[in-house]
């Protein structure tokens, strides 16, 4: 580089005058491009070293550099093993084509409502949403009716300070925190289509209303009694009834704690059709090879653009009415109680026949 500016100085001669102050100035511009050419031969060659040094780079010829990722990819989820850490709130199966049934169970019958179930299906659907070998998701509940009953026991202790439990950790940790989350993970974070299979009697709809395609067995019967239980229909159930039922009929359902038939649900557009109960699996199936027969792309791609409306719909709904609910839950320190469901139950003959198959753990404790 020295040698270089000497001799280029040899021939310049600045004795003024427009020729000399011309040659002048080319002459620093070839300085100052040497200077930019040096230093992008160090940095290249510094790069060089790095790859070496951390991949055992390699090159052949100057320019026929090969490199390895400095990164690594880190393990999806897989079948077995989520199968065997969920086990005890949901049974599932996958087929090969990737078909996942997944069914809700307490203690292998049907499901009583718990605050570990409560955290586990957000848990459950952001890790099958993580795994790239699922392409359908059924889902559905164990025994006759999709959900009719608590556990106390399970709510008393996070939430009653006579049963080991503090309700205002409980009401961000538990109930803001992972009720937001079953609803966000389930839009969200599972790219592939969702069937629900909706058995019997149950509360908690928005759970399986709010899967992409939503089937129901001829005995189905839909309710949200938030209101009557004392509660503020808040997380989530009003985003589900007002979407699918409209503003007037989906609030009064609410308000009312109105039971839904399986004709009202359909013809309300909560459903998509009616199924005799023991076909209700095999139809699930049947939808699923409807939508197992185009591509992959094509089935996930067609699932976010009619998931759009329900995307939406939460951000719009679901933190600030769920907010507002814990306010009141706080405010007039409501917790779940098995007392006041049973004193519901006793009040509205309507509810008499959730006497049968209710099960509780605190009574089992008493016992």
């Amino acid at each position: 580089m020295s040698d270089f500016i000497l001799k280029s100085f040899e021939h310049v001669q600045i004795k003024g005058g427009d020729d000399n102050y011309a040659a002048f100035v080319s002459l620093k511009y070839i300085v100052g491009a040497m200077k930019y050419k040096m230093r992008d031969a160090k940095w290249t060659n510094r790069n060089i070293m790095l790859c070496k040094k951390k991949n055992d780079t390699k090159l052949k010829g100057e320019n026929n550099m090969k490199t390895k990722s400095l990164g690594n990819w880190i393990p999806t989820p897989k079948f077995e093993d989520y199968k065997e850490i969920f086990k005890g709130h949901f049974e599932m199966e996958r087929r090969e084509d990737g078909v996942l049934f997944v069914c809700m169970h307490t203690c292998g019958g049907e499901v009583q409502w718990n605050a570990e179930l409560h955290r586990a299906i957000w848990q459950l659907f952001r890790t099958i949403g993580s795994d790239p070998e699922n392409e359908v998701l059924i889902f559905t509940a164990k025994g006759n009716n999709w959900m009719q009953g608590f556990d106390t026991a399970s709510w008393a202790q996070i939430e009653d300070p006579n049963h080991g439990g503090n309700q205002e950790k409980a009401t961000y940790e538990n109930m803001f925190y992972d009720g937001r989350q079953m609803l966000i993970s389930l839009i969200h974070d599972i790219e592939f289509p969702t069937i629900c299979a909706f058995p019997g009697f149950g509360f908690h709809s928005e759970i399986g209303l709010c899967m992409d395609i939503a089937i129901c067995s001829d005995d189905a019967i839909i309710i949200d009694n938030h209101y009557g239980y004392g509660l503020v229909p808040g997380d989530g159930i009003h985003s589900c009834f007002m979407e699918l039922c409209g503003l007037r009929r989906g609030t009064y359902a609410m308000w009312m704690g109105e039971m839904i038939d399986a004709k009202k649900a359909l013809d309300w557009g909560m459903v998509s059709e009616i199924v005799p109960k023991d076909n209700l699996i095999t139809r699930a199936y049947e939808i699923a090879d409807r939508l197992m027969s185009q591509p992959r792309h094509t089935r996930r791609i067609t699932t976010q653009v009619f998931r759009r409306k329900w995307k939406q719909r939460i951000v719009d709904d679901l933190d600030g009415a769920f907010g507002m609910e814990m306010y009141v839950d706080l405010a007039v320190e409501e917790r779940h109680s098995d007392e006041k469901m049973e004193a519901i139950i006793e009040k509205e003959e309507r509810f008499a026949f959730l006497k049968e198959g209710r099960q509780d753990g605190m009574k089992f404790e008493a016992e």
